[in-house]
């Protein structure tokens, strides 16, 4: 079975209308003493060795079908990290497109079935010798390339906010409209497939009332950071942007809440600094949108996944 590797654009929704058929998957992988441990499934139907992925259920969308399967087929609780491309292949239906991302395991228990029998953890050069396609081996391959990153900063842009023309009082207080609100609900849930641990906004209400929902689900504050909101980051750009970067240096992950101002740039000025593709002259960032950002050595930018949607 042939497979063409895609890494594409640093977007992880890209173009899926040429499929016929939709999966997700991820490269799930835990620490281990000399390197990462790969979860690797087998499929007593096929007799094949592969990565945790199947098709997307009705009205799902690829993250979300990422995470499920992974549950589905290993029993492990995940969080996402960068999105490793897609690969196509021809199946019966069609031209099947299956997106990756890597995801590290945070614990479960494997409990054999008909879809898959056995997960076996292993190095990655072992992985190399048992995965039974080409295109696993390529999925293989970025992982290797990009590395377990050291943080992961999810940079989103707040939800639709009230008509500006509308409001009458400061304009730092201007709400939510209902369809931000909507956004809120949906980017909640996206954002939770990463594994937040905390919480940061610029102090606006649009921004704050955008990531505390999530806030609360996480059990974490909501922490202003006043030189990520447009007033004081364009007062000192370089104080923002280093303020950035002592965040990006955090452990584990975080989600950063700005402006469409901001966002661009500091994107730009990362992106500048890294081997990434990412046209710093056009950086996207639309309202409920999140740039997936994963760092290594001292706030590296090692990936940037763009998701123009709340809902993944």
């Amino acid at each position: 079975m042939n497979g063409v590797f895609r890494s594409g654009p640093p977007q992880a929704t890209a173009d899926t209308n040429n499929a016929d058929v939709l999966a997700a998957g991820t490269v799930l992988w835990r620490p281990g003493t000399r390197g990462p441990e790969l979860g690797l499934v087998h499929r007593p139907r096929y007799d094949d060795w592969s990565f945790p992925k199947g098709k997307l259920d009705a009205g799902e969308t690829m993250p979300f079908a990422a995470v499920r399967e992974v549950a589905e087929e290993t029993g492990e609780r995940v969080r996402l990290g960068p999105a490793l491309g897609d690969v196509h292949y021809p199946v019966a239906e069609g031209q099947k497109l299956v997106r990756y991302w890597g995801a590290e395991a945070l614990g479960g228990e494997f409990v054999p079935g008909e879809e898959t029998d056995e997960l076996r953890w292993v190095n990655i050069q072992r992985a190399a010798d048992m995965l039974s396609y080409r295109h696993d081996l390529e999925v293989l391959q970025r992982f290797a390339e990009v590395g377990v990153p050291s943080s992961m900063v999810l940079l989103v842009r707040h939800a639709k906010a009230g008509s500006r023309g509308d409001w009458n009082g400061d304009d730092d207080l201007r709400p939510l409209s209902g369809t931000g609100r909507e956004q809120v609900r949906r980017l909640t849930g996206l954002l939770t497939l990463f594994g937040p641990e905390r919480v940061i906004s610029a102090p606006l209400v649009r921004c704050r009332d955008s990531v505390a929902p999530l806030a609360e689900t996480l059990g974490v504050p909501v922490l202003d950071e006043p030189l990520l909101g447009e007033h004081a980051f364009y007062r000192d750009i370089a104080a923002g942007l280093a303020r950035f970067r002592e965040l990006a240096k955090e452990p584990g992950v975080t989600v950063v809440c700005s402006q469409g101002g901001v966002i661009p740039d500091i994107v730009a000025a990362l992106a500048t600094d890294s081997a990434l593709s990412v046209d710093p002259e056009d950086v996207p960032a639309k309202k409920g949108s999140t740039w997936a950002l994963t760092f290594c050595r001292d706030a590296e930018l090692c990936t940037a996944d763009y998701y123009p949607r709340p809902t993944g």
